[in-house]
């Protein structure tokens, strides 16, 4: 289980410095309530889909913390929640914090907050991960920074972050910016980008690949030259549906397996291989899937072909 040495300090926030190293094989949160668990449950039995529904619900996976499902009355008593569960299977609890103003800059995934709304969304998050003291991943706002040159306002959008950030500072939370993937802009733009916001001292690292399909390798390569351009930062990586590696296209491509499970394994760059974006859930109206975050049961029994 990931522990930080870090003392809890008097101010309001805690920059997470020095970070304690991510041991190999943690254990990483199984959520008891998700599309998985839910079409497992409601399923027919012996159909191939409720099948692989179930294999999916008996993974670790991340929680998607997003305005529309968690309001700002709410989220701060659902992190408290899955934090006690996490306590309770001795494991690292993985977040996912997605209500960015203007979020996915108006494609499939698009929605977020006001900007003054969002500052006090992400505060109930922080608030919640302070007084839980659990250990907690903490993936914030995938793609919103590789996507911002793409985007209109960067400069607001990457003030946004930074106030995230700094929102999100717990004792026993790593927090991760997005780091975009392998197939996207190089590293060394992806670095400049990531400074850019300024909180490189506060954050453990960066994620990649984040509702991709890149096989481990370009993604490890990837993720070790970020790296070297970000001063050593570390990197988790999204490896819920790269079993069958990358097409080249990111929209619910046809033919795509799991990936390596949830795990760390003592690697001085990469912390932990994840299941970031929750197999079995659209990425959007696009190559016949249903809109973005929906429960898709065709990919489902697709993706786990080759399981067992």
């Amino acid at each position: 289980m990931l522990v930080l040495s870090v003392p809890l300090l008097t101010t309001a926030y805690v920059r997470l410095l020095p970070f304690t190293a991510a041991a190999p094989g943690m254990a990483f949160h199984v959520p008891s309530a998700s599309k998985a668990v839910d079409a497992a449950a409601s399923g027919t039995a012996g159909d191939p889909a409720t099948r692989a529904a179930a294999y999916l619900a008996s993974q670790p996976e991340a929680v998607w913390l997003t305005p529309e499902a968690m309001p700002i009355e709410t989220v701060g008593a659902e992190v408290t929640a899955l934090a006690a569960e996490a306590r309770e299977q001795d494991a690292t609890l993985v977040l996912v914090v997605y209500g960015l103003p203007d979020r996915d800059c108006g494609n499939q995934s698009a929605g977020g907050l006001d900007p003054a709304a969002y500052d006090d969304w992400t505060l109930a998050i922080g608030d919640a991960l302070r007084a839980a003291e659990t250990p907690t991943v903490v993936i914030v706002e995938p793609d919103a920074v590789a996507l911002a040159p793409e985007c209109d306002g960067m400069t607001e959008r990457f003030a946004h972050i930074a106030t995230a950030v700094t929102n999100l500072q717990a004792r026993t939370a790593w927090l991760y910016l997005d780091g975009g993937h392998s197939n996207w802009r190089p590293a060394s733009e992806m670095a400049r980008l990531i400074s850019q916001i300024g909180v490189t001292h506060m954050i453990r690292g960066f994620a990649t690949n984040v509702s991709n399909y890149n096989a481990d390798a370009a993604e490890v390569m990837y993720a070790r030259s970020l790296s070297a351009h970000l001063g050593g930062l570390h990197a988790v990586i999204d490896t819920s549906r790269n079993g069958a590696g990358a097409t080249g296209e990111w929209c619910n491509p046809g033919g795509r397996q799991v990936g390596q499970r949830s795990g760390s394994f003592g690697d001085d760059i990469v912390d932990a291989n994840l299941w970031i974006k929750p197999p079995g859930e659209s990425d959007g109206a696009c190559n016949g899937g249903p809109p973005a975050g929906q429960w898709w049961p065709d990919a489902v029994t697709e993706l786990t072909r080759s399981v067992g």
